[in-house]
């Protein structure tokens, strides 16, 4: 079964009582810019889901940018969307999939399966004539319960142990110059973790938002995946790696382990090496 769903599919979902649309729409460069595009026009129906406010946590010292958000932050949130265990749940944004990715990856680490990303993203949507609407949703009120699944996580503790004991691979999702050390537009540290290869979240689609196929998907990770290795992602705050991950399950590969602090989180130790070339 994909885990991606055609904006054909998703239109003809608007008034299914079954499901649940998200909208994902977000900049990391203006964090206001998603919402009030949503509350222009959205996919009718659709909920909007913002990456700081119900898809990351409180941000303290360590932990990184978007830290994972707590079991009431996310079930008091999907509660009043009228999210249950039994719902689709589609999620959907304008930034290449890579908002829409986090979603689907907390769903997934939430225990709710029945998550899917539309492919091509909103304006591809409207493009193809779709409903869409200004409208905002009522709120709603189900009941929920969450059953986070920390094998799909690594902590920093477990990664600087991991590495000494060489078990896992280290992805690294971001583009080649940030992985490189050569510009950080946003860390206050260039590099990359020691021992990371550098697969970048951008090359898992044909064009922004759409998905390569299962097989080109797997052919960008057959020269990497080693077998007694289990594959460790992370990008700058676990948002954009998440794209690695949903790619990767695509293709059927073993499903990585998240380092949700990612990037923003190791550099926040000091005592911590880093690489650059």
């Amino acid at each position: 079964m994909s885990n991606l769903v055609s904006p054909e599919w998703v239109d003809s979902k608007i008034k299914d009582e079954n499901t649940v649309i998200f909208d994902c729409r977000f900049s990391l460069a203006d964090p206001d810019t998603g919402f009030e595009l949503y509350k222009k026009d959205h996919i009718e129906g659709a909920y909007y889901a913002d990456l700081d406010k119900h898809l990351s946590g409180t941000i303290s010292t360590h932990g990184g940018r978007h830290p994972l958000p707590s079991v009431n932050i996310l079930s008091q949130f999907l509660s009043s969307c009228g999210v249950d265990s039994e719902k689709i749940i589609v999620a959907y944004d304008d930034q290449s999939g890579t908002m829409a990715a986090r979603f689907w990856w907390l769903m997934k680490y939430a225990g709710l399966n029945n998550v899917y990303v539309m492919q091509g993203g909103y304006t591809h949507y409207k493009e193809k004539g779709y409903a869409f609407s200004s409208k905002v949703p009522n709120k709603q009120l189900s009941e929920i319960k969450l059953d986070f699944n920390n094998n799909m996580i690594i902590t920093r503790d477990e990664l600087v142990k991991a590495l000494q004991q060489k078990d896992r691979l280290l992805i690294d999702a971001r583009e080649p110059n940030r992985f490189k050390g050569i510009t950080e537009p946003i860390d206050p540290v260039a590099g990359h973790i020691p021992t990371a290869i550098n697969v970048p979240w951008v090359i898992h689609f044909n064009e922004p938002g759409c998905w390569k196929d299962k097989k080109d998907l797997k052919n960008l990770y057959k020269d990497h995946l080693v077998d007694n290795k289990t594959p460790v992602v992370y990008c700058g705050s676990g948002v954009t790696a998440c794209v690695n991950i949903l790619a990767m399950n695509e293709a059927g590969l073993e499903l990585p382990i998240l380092y949700a602090g990612s990037w923003s989180d190791w550099i926040s130790y000091n005592d911590h090496e880093k690489e650059t070339h």
